[in-house]
């Protein structure tokens, strides 16, 4: 094992005293490398579609484009209208309102890619006059109808079920207009091209009409706020990491070189890193551009390492050529292992079922890469062109007592340290169960995000969260049959009752409503038609009497023999929304015949899936990136007994954090199940750097198993402290992110960094103590 090591060290220092004797060269060619991949940087943009939170593979985004494929798609925004009155004279059936919402109405056919316009105003009212079905607008030139035909209107409104609680409220105090678009999805420009026509639309009319109050939601925004949140992010998060990183290096290393090369190195990785994203032709998402705040924290590792070595060095009397040669060679292998294992950790995210994940793990793996191939070569080039001043403090004795304290401590307590830190991991892990999975896409952006403003305020009136069933009729023209309407019916009912549903839209209250009219508007005939020929010819003469893009198409597919039914809930968590699914899988199969079996379809059906299977996949890729880091250790450190080893302080750091999450805030969203890999490749390092002191210190100088403690202590005990600092801060930006994933990445983060320390220094020692006891006896 001597002549291992050995052979590293030899390597290291021919590589670094070339790397020096070349350092314009080296200069040179990380400036091309780093300009080279900045092009890609260019071609970077944001997607503007959750769709891109589910890989292809994803089963419940297949069965979503499969419905689309079959109806109109439901890409919309909604624009929710609210009278300034009184909240008790409150009604949106006024002159000013209604004139409102027959404007906007009018003017959103102009919002780009729209293909159909539902308000109040122009819902199709159908009635009888003699034999003669006649269908039109509900209403027609608002502003001047009487105050007896604004209240027919309202009454007729709260009388129809397609209306109440999908367009007007109960009390007929808000109401809404829902623009249907399509998307020809060949530019990312289209979403925010229309969001920004619907705004303008809203201005206008809250300007024309000051009496009311129009929020936004719906899809098309959800997709235009991922892109906006990200935005934002790139433009706050990033400069005020580089702020945060120049503060806490000067802080740490109080020489000026050394933080000017920090700078560089952090700066030339994170372009690296982000320019192959757009070499590779990744559509960013706030997930995906948090790898460059990710990759500026990490990327100071490496060199931080490397700098307190040099500048330690240079306080005991070395030159600074020799400081930087040495300093290179005690930190070379324990920073090429860390940087494989972190980047190991990171490429494991892509065992995710979301692809922003996979890119977020991709991204930082290219900076981790690059911030470890610069600080072994461009950081030795600078520091040697650069005047370095290092002068003696009293900093030095004053961290090497401290740990040389906890050194002691932990020898002279390892049993009881032991003991402690297993009750203290049993007890956090013990927490783990209660955590419960919750994943409403509103509440993904904070307050300060517009989207989640207005659909806050639309989710007081209106549902949000839609869940779709493509019914099947038994042949085709089908969905004119009796038994099954008669069938549907029952299942709308069904679907009507539950705890979570606002809403429920579906063909049989039209089929219902056009039997009564062709009775002459008798009540009696309120019910689905008798036979299959009369509700064929219902519907067809209803077809043929609807305007242009107000069609059935987004309700009854093309040959009739399927239709539509969407269950509109309020706002149901992950768990809640579950249950909604389950019982209605029971019940149609329990009630429906065979062939009307349908499997509910969503975003919300895709989001409530996706934590449970992002956990599955990551449990099995963080398990396998824990065996890939174990065996690369075993290799490093040619040890089977340490690789082992450092699988606890690695895994156990984890366990902590979930526990400590559940106990502390109790829900998760699916970016959670990204942490373990993302955290694992973070707080390895840690171990590392105080295993190869510890390996160095046995072999190289032939200390005892106590004194190779102190040794691994005192050499790297406050680099491993700074690390942790400065990670802790990275990680506290991300948590200023808007975007919820983000901040919950990075707490989480945070948290099992603070428990890695923690037991690297107490769990990690007291272990060695434990392998090696048979060789500390004579």
């Amino acid at each position: 094992m001597e002549r291992y090591f050995k052979a590293i060290d030899e390597f290291s220092l021919r590589f670094t005293d070339s790397v020096i004797r070349y350092r314009w060269a080296v200069l040179l060619l990380a400036i091309i490398i780093t300009a080279g991949f900045g092009r890609g940087m260019g071609e970077l943009e944001f997607a503007s579609n959750y769709r891109t939170f589910f890989s292809d593979e994803n089963p419940e985004l297949s069965a979503f484009e499969d419905l689309q494929a079959t109806y109109t798609k439901n890409d919309n925004i909604l624009f929710v209208v609210e009278p300034f009155l009184g909240v008790e004279k409150q009604t949106a059936f006024t002159n000013t309102t209604l004139d409102a919402v027959e404007k906007l109405t009018a003017e959103a056919w102009k919002i780009p890619y729209a293909i159909r316009v539902d308000s109040v105003t122009n819902f199709q009212y159908t009635r009888a006059i003699g034999d003669e079905l006649i269908v039109s607008d509900l209403v027609i030139d608002a502003k001047n109808l009487s105050p007896s035909e604004l209240l027919l209107r309202k009454e007729i409104s709260l009388d129809e079920p397609l209306l109440v609680n999908n367009l007007v409220t109960p009390s007929g105090g808000v109401t809404a207009v829902n623009v249907v678009l399509q998307y020809p999805e060949a530019s990312v420009l289209e979403v925010p091209e229309a969001v920004l026509a619907a705004r303008e639309l809203r201005e206008r009319i809250e300007t024309e009409f000051s009496g009311v109050n129009i929020s936004l939601t719906g899809v098309s925004m959800l997709n235009n706020a991922f892109s906006e949140v990200g935005l934002q992010d790139a433009g706050s998060l990033t400069p005020l990491m580089f702020l945060v990183i120049l503060t806490m290096s000067w802080l740490i290393l109080r020489f000026f070189a050394g933080t000017i090369v920090i700078f560089l190195i952090v700066a030339f990785s994170t372009v690296v890193g982000m320019g192959a994203a757009g070499f590779f032709g990744v559509q960013l998402t706030p997930i995906s551009m948090s790898a460059s705040t990710v990759i500026l924290t990490l990327a100071v590792a490496d060199s931080v390492h490397i700098l307190i070595s040099l500048r330690t060095l240079m306080r005991e009397g070395l030159t600074k050529s020799e400081a930087i040669s040495e300093a290179v060679r005690l930190n070379f292998m324990p920073v090429a292992i860390t940087s494989i294992t972190t980047i190991v950790g990171f490429l494991a995210l892509n065992f995710s079922d979301s692809p922003p994940f996979w890119h977020l793990g991709n991204i930082t793996a290219v900076g981790i890469l690059a911030a470890w191939l610069f600080s072994i070569t461009l950081l030795p080039a600078m520091i040697s062109l650069l005047p370095v001043s290092i002068k003696m403090t009293k900093e030095t004795e004053w961290t090497q007592r401290v740990m040389g304290s906890l050194a002691d401590f932990v020898i002279s307590n390892f049993r009881k340290i032991l003991v402690g830190s297993s009750l203290i991991v049993l007890v956090f892990s013990g927490f783990i169960p209660t955590i419960s999975f919750n994943d409403q896409w509103v509440e993904y952006f904070d307050t300060s995000i517009e989207f989640r403003r207005e659909s806050d305020q639309a989710l007081k009136n209106f549902g949000l969260y839609p869940i779709e069933f493509s019914v099947p009729a038994l042949n085709t023209g089908g969905v004119s049959e009796p038994e099954y309407l008669n069938y549907l019916e029952e299942f709308t009912d069904f679907l009507s009752t539950q705890p979570e549903v606002l809403h429920v839209y579906s063909i049989t209250d039209v089929m219902k409503r056009l039997n009564k009219n062709m009775h002459g508007d008798d009540e009696d005939f309120y019910r689905i038609p008798d036979s299959r020929e009369l509700s064929a010819q219902y519907l067809l003469l209803y077809e043929l009497s609807l305007p242009y893009g107000l069609d059935l198409n987004d309700r009854i597919n093309v040959d009739k023999s399927a239709t539509r039914v969407t269950a509109m809930l309020q706002k149901a968590s992950t768990s809640e929304t579950k249950n909604f699914l389950d019982s209605s899988r029971k019940w149609m199969a329990q009630n429906l015949p065979e062939y009307m079996q349908s499997q509910p379809t969503s975003a919300q059906v895709m989001f409530t899936y996706i934590t449970e299977r992002n956990i599955h996949n990551m449990i099995f890729g963080t398990g396998v990136a824990i065996l890939a880091i174990a065996l690369i250790m075993m290799i490093a450190l040619r040890s089977l007994r340490l690789g082992l080893l450092s699988m606890m302080p690695n895994t156990l750091p984890l366990l902590m954090t979930f526990g400590a999450w559940a106990l502390l805030f109790g829900e998760v969203g699916f970016s959670v199940a990204t942490v373990a890999s993302i955290s694992l490749g973070i707080i390895v390092d840690d171990t590392v750097h105080f295993l190869s002191k510890y390996v160095r210190a046995k072999n190289e100088k032939g200390l005892s198993v106590e004194e190779s403690i102190r040794y691994a202590f005192s050499s790297v005990g406050m680099a491993i402290v700074v690390n942790t600092i400065i990670l802790i801060s990275g990680f506290l930006v991300l948590t200023a992110s808007a975007f919820k994933m983000n901040v919950d990445l990075g707490l989480m983060t945070i948290f099992s960094i603070l428990f890695a320390l923690l037991l690297d220094f107490l769990l990690l020692p007291a272990l060695l103590l434990v392998i090696d006891i048979e060789r500390k006896r004579p």
